[in-house]
């Protein structure tokens, strides 16, 4: 198996890199090969400025990046939800990563499109200040919506699962223990 690990949090010193970090080793200690994007160390412009109508050059960072994304069967997110989605950081990766050519193509005279990215899956692991009951119940899961099915499913990706992990703030050290050893076992099982 191929893993590509992708960290959204800007911050290294945050949970989110610990969670990256435990997904990774439970990852390699069952012989998948993984290769690791932490968005916040990327060198990119994370707007798209002229959105599809003018194509604005890829930074190398951008390239190696859709190297990756085509490289790996299994591509794992791990980021923090910001204001009911992606911070924006991540958000300008998925703009500028994610294009037509690259990971889509909508056909011409059609409201369809192709996606060019079937075959792969995809886990989302997220973090959140509030319950994770009341994130899908009370909020109706945006960034949940918004990643699995209007962003990789709609790239071809069609099995996407999810951890929410939260509320995190007010969380003790046993429960991101217990989360940390969680993560570690789903790269382990590389779901």
């Amino acid at each position: 198996m191929k893993i590509l690990l992708i960290n959204g949090h800007p911050d290294k010193e945050s949970y989110n890199y610990a969670l990256a970090a435990a997904y990774m080793k439970g990852a390699k200690n069952s012989g998948a090969e993984v290769q690791e994007i932490n968005i916040g160390e990327l060198d990119f412009n994370p707007n798209l400025e002229f959105g599809y109508r003018k194509r604005t050059e890829l930074e190398p960072d951008l390239v190696k990046a859709q190297e990756s994304i085509k490289w790996a069967d299994h591509i794992v997110w791990v980021y923090p939800v910001w204001w009911g989605s992606v911070p924006a950081l991540m958000k300008g990766f998925l703009d500028r990563v994610l294009l037509p050519g690259f990971a889509f193509q909508k056909r011409k005279g059609s409201v369809w499109w192709d996606k060019y990215l079937i075959g792969k899956t995809s886990r989302i692991i997220c973090t959140m200040d509030q319950p994770t009951w009341y994130y899908r119940w009370i909020n109706a899961r945006p960034s949940h919506i918004a990643m699995k099915k209007l962003t990789m499913n709609f790239i071809g990706i069609k099995k996407v699962s999810i951890t929410s992990i939260g509320p995190l703030r007010l969380s003790k050290d046993e429960f991101r223990q217990k989360w940390l050893a969680k993560v570690e076992k789903l790269g382990f099982q590389n779901r």
